[in-house]
C-alpha cells in the first residue's frame, strides 16, 4: 500500500492499534494528520470492534473503507473484501474431503475468487460525498 500510494502521489500513513484502548488514540492521530480517508484492514481486533470503529469514523467524519461487510451494514461508508459465504462453502468442501480420507497436505491452497463490495449511501451523504453511479452499479449491495 505504501508503494501504491507513492506511485499515485498520495501520502500513506500507517496507524496501529492493537487493543481497544488504543482506538481513540488512533483516531486522534488521524485527526492530527488531517487524513482524507482511512482503510481498516482485516484484523481480529478490528473485526471484534467494528461497531466502535464505525462510530469513531463517523464522529471524526473520516471516510472509511472496511474489509468486512458487517461494517458497512453498521453504518460504515464502504467495504470490499472476500465473500465470506463463499469462503465458508470452500471450507466445507475441504472438510468433506478430509473426512473422506484426503490428507490436508495433499489439498491445494485456494485463493479467494469472489469478492463483496458494499456502499452505504446514507453515510456517504452524511460525509458530503457523492458515490458515482458506475460504482453503485458495480456494488454487490447499496445501502440507502
Amino acid at each position: 500500500m505504501l508503494e501504491a500510494g507513492r506511485n499515485a502521489g498520495i501520502q500513506v500513513e500507517i496507524i496501529n492499534a492493537s487493543a481497544e484502548s488504543e482506538l481513540d488514540e488512533a483516531f486522534a492521530k488521524i485527526n492530527q494528520l488531517h487524513a482524507d480517508a482511512l482503510i481498516v484492514h482485516i484484523d481480529a481486533l478490528f473485526n471484534a470492534k467494528y461497531k466502535e470503529i464505525v462510530v469513531l469514523a463517523a464522529q471524526h467524519a473520516v471516510p472509511t473503507m472496511y474489509a468486512t461487510p458487517q461494517s458497512t451494514e453498521a453504518g460504515g461508508l464502504i467495504s470490499y473484501g472476500t465473500d465470506v459465504d463463499d469462503m465458508d462453502r470452500q471450507a466445507g468442501i475441504y472438510i468433506g474431503k478430509i473426512l473422506k480420507g484426503a490428507k490436508p497436505t495433499d489439498l491445494p491452497v485456494l485463493q479467494p475468487t469472489k469478492f463483496d463490495l458494499r456502499i452505504n449511501l446514507k453515510t456517504a451523504r452524511a460525509l458530503g460525498l457523492t458515490v458515482p453511479l458506475i460504482v453503485q452499479m458495480t456494488a454487490d449491495k447499496v445501502i440507502e
